[in-house]
């Protein structure tokens, strides 16, 4: 195997076929993929050439922005009925995730199923909630979502992985949540808070900049299905 593929064992798992994110763009790992059954990813720049990429198979999928902030930059939004809990039931939030992420790359790649994708999402949530990395979102002392982050370098903090459950969705409560979760993590530590999201889900985007995050970068991401 060419040293520019890194194996995803959490999507090798779920998908029930051999899975790689490509994180070196060459003839060699370009070659492979396409003559090695599996399934691949590479993230990739927008103003990147595209043309060997599809020369060798790959298709887009999504395009993920980087929303990012500091403290002193984030908008505080405040809502009395809103507050956050830092243990809740895995079957809870595994419940809310469920269906929640059809922005997804993996919901967006035609060759994949729905339920695959949508179980994917409930793996990664599970390891998440394992770590001690599950923020629950609650009104009016019930659960309505949940934020699940991850510490990296630098007390740099991501926030992985999120969602509302459906009845509270389009009340105009994300920002008072988001808000919340985001000052807990800085008075837990945290110097910079960053996320991913998907250009084409507008409403989360417009929520980070509502917070007071800036977009930092971009990058479109590519699979490629080999059978």
């Amino acid at each position: 195997m060419p040293e520019g593929l890194k194996p995803t064992p959490w999507d090798t798992a779920v998908f029930a076929m051999p899975c790689h994110e490509i994180i070196e763009l060459s003839d060699a790992t370009l070659n492979h993929a396409a003559a090695t059954p599996g399934h691949y990813t590479i993230k990739i720049d927008p103003l990147a050439d595209k043309a060997l990429l599809h020369r060798h198979g790959f298709y887009y999928v999504d395009t993920l922005l980087e929303p990012v902030c500091r403290e002193d930059q984030l908008i505080h939004h405040s809502n009395p009925a809103v507050d956050i809990a830092s243990d809740v039931a895995l079957q809870d939030v595994q419940n809310i995730c469920r269906h929640a992420f059809t922005h997804g790359r993996f919901h967006r790649d035609f060759n994949l199923s729905r339920e695959q994708a949508d179980q994917r999402y409930v793996q990664w949530l599970t390891q998440l909630h394992a770590d001690g990395g599950v923020i629950g979102l609650l009104y009016e002392d019930k659960l309505a979502g949940f934020i699940a982050h991850q510490m990296g370098g630098n007390q740099h903090d991501a926030l992985v992985l999120h969602a509302l459950a459906e009845s509270f969705r389009g009340r105009g409560l994300a920002k008072y949540m988001w808000s919340k979760a985001c000052s807990y993590r800085f008075l837990q530590g945290a110097v910079q808070l960053s996320s991913s999201v998907s250009a084409a889900n507008l409403p989360v985007v417009n929520l980070y900049a509502s917070l007071g995050f800036r977009f930092k970068t971009a990058v479109d991401i590519y699979h490629r299905l080999t059978a």
